[in-house]
């Protein structure tokens, strides 16, 4: 499960290419980008 989150993370480019040099703008885009995928799962339960 942990594995296929991250997969589909890293299907947006700015979090995979890390565009950003400062780890607290890379950790708040991590967060905006897992959102759909968090409210994908909860929709359907």
């Amino acid at each position: 499960m942990i594995e296929r989150f991250f997969s589909k993370l890293k299907h947006f480019r700015r979090v995979a290419t890390r565009y950003d040099k400062l780890a607290e703008n890379f950790l708040a885009m991590v967060q905006i980008a897992s959102m759909p995928l968090w409210l994908r799962v909860y929709e359907s339960t």
